[in-house]
């Protein structure tokens, strides 16, 4: 787990390895908390974008499953989807009484905080390790980030599907720390690390 302290607040920024990720997503303490976990570290949908997902919005395209955002903080964009995430939320959709256009997660970005706080601390005392207590619904979406940029995902891609206008932005407030994956692969270059 990487993490910095935020410029104007007392709290930590955290960067979650893939491991860690996986770590969560299984903590959960049922589907819609997972689903929503996994927009955002999978997704890399903001709080307010998870609460709206519906089954409609995923697309198959040529491209691959594409999750259509249509009212998040930006221009309505398309941002990948794990294929098992889009069978998840379909899966869910078939089981439901609602239609197809409600909201599968149907929480409040409030109940999105709590959700991730309760992991966190369950996390942090099954685990030992105090940073599970800093993670946010938005350092999901730092990790989603991070994550693409590790893999070498090109930038300006990164910033289409995430919803930033430039790349500025982008490398100025989600970039941030290199993912542990990326931070492997580096030191494995040098034989004595």
């Amino acid at each position: 787990m990487n993490f910095e302290e935020h410029d104007n607040k007392d709290d930590l920024k955290i960067w979650l390895s893939q491991s860690e990720v996986d770590q969560l997503l299984e903590a959960t303490e049922s589907t819609k908390q997972r689903i929503a976990f996994a927009l955002g570290a999978r997704c890399g949908l903001r709080s307010n974008e998870i609460a709206q997902v519906t089954p409609e919005h995923l697309a198959d395209t040529e491209a691959g499953w594409m999750l259509r955002v249509w009212e998040g903080k930006s221009k309505p964009r398309e941002t990948p989807v794990p294929s098992n995430l889009a069978t998840t939320i379909r899966t869910v959709d078939d089981y439901r009484d609602e239609d197809s256009d409600v909201p599968v997660v149907d929480k409040s970005t409030r109940t999105l905080r709590r959700w991730v706080d309760s992991v966190g601390n369950s996390l942090a005392e099954d685990t030992d390790e105090d940073l599970w207590t800093y993670v946010t619904m938005h350092d999901l979406r730092r990790t989603w980030a991070t994550s693409l940029k590790g893999a070498e995902v090109d930038a300006m891609l990164v910033c289409d599907w995430g919803g930033w206008s430039d790349l500025e932005t982008f490398l100025d407030h989600y970039r941030g720390k290199f993912s542990p994956e990326a931070q492997r692969k580096q030191r494995d270059k040098v034989d004595w690390l």
